[in-house]
This record gives C-alpha cells, sequence and structure tokens, in this order.
C-alpha cells in the first residue's frame, strides 16, 4: 500500500485500497467515457464493482453536487449583483453544469465508492 494519503487519493481519483491505479480509464475532466470506470485496479487488482450497477447509488451524491451547484450560483449572482434576472441564474447554472458535469458525475462514483462501498479487501 502506498503511503499516500486518503484524501490525496480521493481528489486523484485513485484506487481505495493502494492509492495509486486509477479509477477511471480517462482524466477526471475528460467529457469522454463519462458513466465508465475500471473493473479493477491495475496496480493491486482490487474489485471496483461490488455487484452489477453498483454506481447507481452515487447518482444521489450526483445529485447533491447539482444542488450545491445551483444554490452556489444563486448567491454569487445575488452578491454580484443587485437584482439579477432570470435569464441570468438559468444560464449561469446550465452552463456551470455543462462544464462541472465531468468531474461532479467522476467524484460522485469516487465519493461512493470510498464512503458507501465498504468493500472488502484481500490483505498482504
Amino acid at each position: 500500500m502506498s503511503n499516500k494519503s486518503t484524501i490525496k487519493a480521493v481528489i486523484g481519483a485513485k484506487c481505495p485500497q493502494c492509492h495509486e491505479g486509477k479509477l477511471f480509464p480517462v482524466p477526471v475532466s475528460s467529457f469522454r467515457k463519462l458513466s465508465d470506470v475500471n473493473k479493477s485496479c491495475s496496480v493491486c487488482g482490487a474489485n471496483f464493482h461490488a455487484e452489477p450497477d453498483f454506481f447507481y447509488g452515487a447518482m444521489y451524491v450526483s445529485y447533491a453536487f447539482s444542488v450545491a451547484l445551483v444554490i452556489t450560483v444563486m448567491v454569487v449572482l445575488n452578491v454580484l449583483m443587485e437584482r439579477p434576472a432570470l435569464w441570468m441564474y438559468l444560464t449561469t447554472v446550465a452552463v456551470s453544469n455543462i462544464i462541472l458535469m465531468p468531474m461532479m458525475l467522476r467524484y460522485s462514483k469516487v465519493l461512493y465508492l470510498y464512503n458507501v462501498g465498504k468493500l472488502k479487501y484481500r490483505g498482504y
């Protein structure tokens, strides 16, 4: 196991067991292969799919990210402008969501795997 901290492994989207193998076949910010997760760790062989459709639960985490984004956009617009128009809210939320979509989808899976997955790993 690597000496890399869990927080750094989560931010880097690395394996929960060894903190070195990649969870995704593409970079976290890439718009390609949005729903793909590697089946296992290339370094230690840990299984990332505990059961079929395991990552469907990550939709709840992704929803929380989306709600947080909407609230953040609303607060920022209200602080920067006196009375923003409705179209400004909608446009800003839509553009932010499109730009941040790959990161929100992938980090929801990372957080779900680390916190809810409770995968059992073989010891060394």
